[in-house]
């Protein structure tokens, strides 16, 4: 089954302290006043933060599900998702995890080892 737009915003928002804005026509969804996650125009491909210098090894690896659109997120830590490359709703749980883990102030993350794959 596809990866929705649905499916981003549950997740999303199932995240700690995280809340929905509309920013530039787009649902946003931010943690601590940041962006972690941003559904793109047509709701097929979301953005995530990401580490400039992991982006080439991951559109290496994964062409098909990993991109950036030149000249928009050249400066940015960002990469795009194409949802319907998602193997399944873990891989994107795991995918806006990572992103907001990111975003958030580290007194948040500290409050939620589970999120990390420090507790217990």
């Amino acid at each position: 089954m596809a990866t929705t737009a649905q499916d981003v915003r549950l997740i999303a928002l199932s995240l700690p302290d995280s809340s929905e804005k509309l920013a530039w026509g787009m649902p946003t969804f931010r943690v601590g006043g940041k962006i972690f996650v941003a559904l793109g125009d047509d709701d097929t491909s979301i953005g995530v933060k990401c580490p400039k210098e992991d982006r080439a090894e991951l559109i290496a690896a994964e062409p098909e599900k990993f991109f950036v659109r030149p000249g928009h997120d050249d400066n940015y830590a960002w990469i795009r998702v194409r949802l319907e490359a998602l193997r399944d709703g873990a891989e994107l749980r795991a995918i806006l995890t990572d992103s907001w883990l990111q975003a958030a102030p580290k007194r948040l993350i500290a409050a939620h080892p589970e999120l990390t794959g420090t507790a217990g």
